[in-house]
Parts: structure tokens; sequence; C-alpha cells
């Protein structure tokens, strides 16, 4: 966007557009897969669930233990939570499924996006000098 196409936000702007602006909680993104050729579907995490999950961070290892967290929480094509799923692929805790299936930098990617459909990440907004 260059500097002429933005425009200051106004209270007549908020009033008359109210669908546009208002903040939506039913928001998914569909996610290409590239390595396995396939679709999943993400839906936008909680105000919440953000917290918990930065509150876990990645420790000295650069262990991945908050994105598995955030990708089996948001992931909701394929239901990753089926108890089904859980018999198949085992493991102990119930985010082990994540790295049943998924690559480390692809956990990672996935939580990225999670994180940018909930407005954190990749710099949405910024500063204007004037």
């Amino acid at each position: 966007m260059t500097k002429k196409e933005i425009k200051r936000l106004t209270l007549t702007d908020l009033m008359k557009e109210k669908e546009k602006y208002q903040v939506k909680d039913d928001v998914t993104e569909v996610v290409l897969v590239e390595r396995l050729g396939v679709e999943v579907v993400l839906r936008k995490p909680e105000k919440s669930l953000c917290v918990d999950t930065m509150k876990m961070g990645r420790d000295e290892n650069n262990d991945t233990d908050a994105d598995e967290y955030m990708v089996y929480n948001t992931m909701v094509e394929p239901n990753l939570k089926d108890p089904e799923l859980k018999k198949v692929y085992g493991g102990t805790l119930p985010t082990d499924i994540v790295a049943k299936i998924f690559e480390p930098g692809e956990i990672a990617l996935l939580s990225d996006i999670a994180f940018e459909l909930a407005g954190y990440k990749k710099g949405g907004v910024k500063a204007v000098k004037n």
C-alpha cells in the first residue's frame, strides 16, 4: 500500500462499516503442506491459547512443544484430537500426534500461521513517522 492509499480511521468509518472493522472469531485458513502434498485447515486461536503458547516458549534445545501445542489446538481438518487417530499413532501426550505427522519446521510454520490469524507476528501494525 502506498502512502496515498492509506487513510486515517475515523469514528464515521467505524460506525458505517462495522462489519469491515469488527474482529471475527470464526476465521480459518487452508494451508498446503508441500512435503505431504495435502491441505490442512487451521482456525484462528483464542487469545488465551496464544498467551498459553507464548508462555510455554521454546527451550534451549529449540524444542517445539509450544508449536505442537498450538498446532494441535488449532488444526480443525484433520481433527488431531480424534481418539481413533491417537490409537493408530500412539504417543504419551495428546500433542505427540503433531510430531508424528509433521516435520519440526512444518510444525513451526503451521504454528506461525495460527498466530498470524490472531494478529500476531509478521508486523501487521507499525509506527508511522510524521
